[in-house]
Parts: structure tokens; C-alpha cells; sequence
């Protein structure tokens, strides 16, 4: 998702940074959160003030897309469903694991609706079913999941 509107954003995200901090290399990854212009929206500003804090996807569907998994270190761009930059994150920790084993601490990292693992599980049930009935599989609980935590870097 290189854009127009990705490269100034990421200059300045460069330039914000201290002269001896070793500068990432492009391309920079850019993506948005969910899978509408709706969800993109409420996620990245969730992302963006601060309080959105992890994210999980279908290590299936990473490798069905031939997606690289998220690293510890690396940098990236949270966008708009259009590419609009938000902020810059960090990605600190990835965990591969059981949906069923996500716990109550990982769904409030993820910072969505109240935060609680009941929440977390009924909104990432929804999601994953329409991820997995979009390649024609069934969900289930045992599906392993990416559970990457991360921290917003830029703007401060």
C-alpha cells in the first residue's frame, strides 16, 4: 500500500527521530485494521490515541495471502481503509497460538469495545468467520492465531 499520501508521512515520521537512531528501511509496511472503511476508521483511532495496543489474524489466512508474519522491531504505518496515514507503530511481541488460548490480558491489549475477553472472543468470532467463509473454510476455536502487541511511536 505505497501511496502518495504514505511517503511525506513517513519522511516526517523519519525526521522526528533522533540523529544516532538507526534509520528503517523502506519500503516502510503500511496497513489498515479490519475489513471495511468502518472498522479501519475505528481501529486506527483507537491505534492512534494510544489505547489499541495489539492485534490478532489467522495465521491461515497469512499464509493463503503469502503475507510475511509480523516481526518484534519492525515499523510500520497504520492507515485508513483508504491509505490515509494515522501513526507509526512498533511491533514489540508476536505470539502464534489456539484461538482458544488468547487470554483476558491479550484481549485488553487489543483495546476494543470494554476490553474484557468476552468482548474480545464474540468480535473476533465475528471477524474470523467472515475472514474464513471468504476462503471457503469453517472456523474454529483450535484455528491458530498471530497475537502481535505493539506500541504508536509517532506522532508522540
Amino acid at each position: 500500500m505505497q501511496s502518495e499520501k504514505l511517503s511525506p508521512f513517513w519522511q516526517s515520521y523519519l525526521a522526528s527521530l533522533p540523529a544516532d537512531f538507526p534509520i528503517p528501511a523502506e519500503p516502510y509496511p503500511a496497513s489498515y485494521f479490519g475489513d471495511s472503511a468502518a472498522l479501519a476508521h475505528e481501529l486506527g483511532e483507537l491505534v492512534a490515541a494510544g489505547i489499541k495496543g495489539g492485534t490478532t489474524g489467522l495465521l491461515k489466512g497469512y499464509e493463503a495471502d503469502q503475507e510475511p508474519l509480523p516481526v518484534a522491531g519492525t515499523r510500520e504505518i497504520v492507515t485508513e481503509f483508504d491509505g490515509t496515514p494515522l501513526c507509526v507503530i512498533e511491533i514489540m511481541d508476536v505470539e502464534i497460538k489456539p484461538f482458544r488460548e488468547v487470554d483476558a490480558r491479550f484481549a485488553y491489549a487489543e483495546g476494543e469495545g470494554d476490553r474484557s475477553l468476552a468482548y474480545w472472543r464474540e468480535a473476533h468470532i465475528q471477524f474470523f468467520t467472515r475472514e474464513c467463509a471468504g476462503y471457503g473454510w469453517e472456523f474454529n476455536e483450535e484455528m491458530l492465531v498471530v497475537c502481535s502487541r505493539f506500541r504508536k511511536v509517532f506522532p508522540e
